[in-house]
């Protein structure tokens, strides 16, 4: 019998979150960003609940060709644009879209076009706060106008760094001003807005918007309480369930450290999932774990430090719990971002850190 841990990504849940997205933004074409193998849910998993999108974006070339052997023939964005002049061939071969945020990067374009080689499109990036990357406002246009007249197709794009939080310098309302600013009588489309912005800032959304982790049924700042309003689900399920039950008297501590100690007389289920699994270690006492427990089931607390291939949470809310009893760890009863909140972390990154002995099925 195999280990019982197992996540299950919901097709519906997917198709939910983007009719939700579409519903902000029913001017925008939508991005539906896969980067990270779909936010750690398999790009291959994804694509059915997302291909009501009107293109894809992604980081690397092996992303973009497994979006064109599931049958894509639409837009397929790469994020990042190429990382050397040999990527263009391939790029080509898979009519990709490309951002191109530094002048190495118009430099391999220029001399690719003059192969005679068909023109792409081409999101030029600024930068016009987030400092990550991007053409600051003073050299954006003399880099449009090479690409330009290469022969490229041209669209503009930025990227908000404090969407998320209110009054953060750079604003939304400075980085917007100066991206239309720069961009002011050049042609071509423009795409702004990431998650946070489509949920908070529909007044900075662009032609084309940009949707992430809303997608995924998660939040841009971490705290699911946020994303309430927007009605999405939780797309990633993490179930497993109790192979041991400890019983504990007054006293007692569980676990590495024996960071926990008992108050009480109490029962301890022992769940197969540990940060082997992708379970933050760093997890505190009190996170969150959903327990079935007749109908509705109930949440009882982690107790004790993760270790690699076991967690233990407190079942005096769940009497009836034994070996067997179905948990989970984060979906639909228990918001991922929850949990990483008790962990010093935000729900990307435990959604793209599920490992690979974890098994996934399609629901």
């Amino acid at each position: 019998m195999p280990r019982p841990i197992q996540a299950f990504v919901h097709s519906d849940a997917l198709r939910h979150n983007l009719q939700r997205m579409k519903e902000c933004t029913p001017d925008a074409r939508v991005w539906a960003v896969v980067k990270a193998n779909a936010y750690g849910h398999g790009i291959e998993r994804a694509y059915e609940g997302l291909r009501g999108c009107d293109g894809f974006a992604l980081l690397d070339l092996n992303e973009a060709q497994r979006v064109r052997d599931l049958g894509w023939r639409g837009p397929v964005l790469l994020l990042e644009g190429v990382f050397e002049t040999r990527d263009l061939e391939l790029c080509s071969r898979l009519n990709l879209w490309h951002v191109v945020h530094c002048e190495a990067q118009v430099e391999w374009l220029e001399r690719f076009k003059a192969k005679n080689h068909k023109p792409f499109n081409v999101f030029l990036k600024m930068n016009t706060g987030m400092n990550r990357l991007g053409f600051k406002p003073d050299a954006y246009r003399t880099a449009f106008h090479r690409l330009h007249a290469a022969g490229y197709h041209m669209h503009h794009m930025t990227h908000f760094a404090n969407a998320d939080q209110v009054d953060q310098s750079p604003t939304v309302g400075a980085q917007q001003e100066l991206f239309n600013q720069t961009i002011e009588g050049l042609e071509g489309s423009t795409s702004l807005a990431n998650s946070a912005a489509i949920l908070w800032h529909r007044n900075a959304l662009g032609d084309w918007v940009r949707p992430g982790i809303m997608l995924y049924g998660a939040s841009p700042t971490g705290l699911h309480a946020d994303i309430e309003h927007a009605n999405l689900q939780a797309v990633m399920q993490l179930h497993s369930e109790i192979i041991d039950i400890q019983d504990l008297q007054k006293g007692d501590r569980v676990g590495y450290g024996g960071r926990y100690e008992a108050t009480e007389a109490m029962r301890v289920g022992i769940v197969a999932c540990g940060y082997a699994d992708g379970y933050p270690r760093h997890a505190k006492d009190g996170t969150p774990v959903w327990v079935a427990q007749g109908k509705e089931g109930v949440i009882c607390p982690l107790v004790g430090r993760v270790s690699m291939d076991m967690l233990a949470i407190d079942l005096r809310k769940a009497p009836i719990a034994n070996i067997g009893t179905s948990v989970q760890l984060w979906g639909d009863r228990v918001p991922v971002d929850d949990v990483a909140q008790m962990s010093d972390t935000i729900g990307y990154e435990l959604l793209c850190a599920v490992a690979p002995r974890v098994p996934v099925a399609i629901k």
